[in-house]
């Protein structure tokens, strides 16, 4: 029997999950990171689209949870209720581009480089292992994850299509 696959798309600043038949995509990342958390043994997958390192700097108080990288991935780690589940959770991430060439050399303007960093960390902090990555450079990113074959696929301006 062939099963119909679903694409569940996630926008920016959003953060939604999927078991198969399910793919999830989001597209547009520049500086943005998309973050993949997921466990292959209860084929389960989460994404979020991170705009920004940390909600510090919300001058809101009523945020979406997947904007910053810190509470992205708390409430990525959330959504494996059971400490079984959470136990062998693993991470894939791309994007964090440099879209714009700046003359300063302020890494308060690198958002790219800043969320990339900011992600890892808050990775380490909840023991979930980064399998992969494909970060940086200057090209914005569409992604897909299968929580099925735990692969995620890549189409990178003027580079193709690749995965990890």
């Amino acid at each position: 029997m062939n099963e119909t696959i679903e694409i569940i798309k996630v926008g920016l600043a959003e953060i939604k999950s999927v078991k198969p038949p399910q793919i999830i995509r989001t597209s547009g990342l520049g500086s943005c990171v998309g973050v993949v958390v997921y466990s292959e043994k209860f084929q389960m997958a989460a994404m979020a689209h991170v705009m920004l390192p940390d909600s510090s700097l919300a001058r809101e108080k009523d945020f979406r949870r997947g904007k910053y990288a810190n509470t992205a991935v708390e409430a990525l780690y959330e959504m494996f209720p059971s400490t079984g589940m959470r136990h062998s959770l693993k991470a894939k991430i791309a994007g964090g581009s440099q879209m714009f060439q700046f003359q300063s050399k302020n890494d308060l303007m690198r958002i790219g480089k800043r969320n990339v960093l900011a992600v890892k960390e808050q990775l380490r902090a909840y023991s979930i292992k980064l399998m992969a990555e494909d970060v940086g450079g200057s090209s914005g990113r569409t992604i897909e994850f299968d929580p099925k074959t735990s692969v995620l696929s890549i189409r990178k301006v003027n580079a193709g299509m690749f995965e990890i």
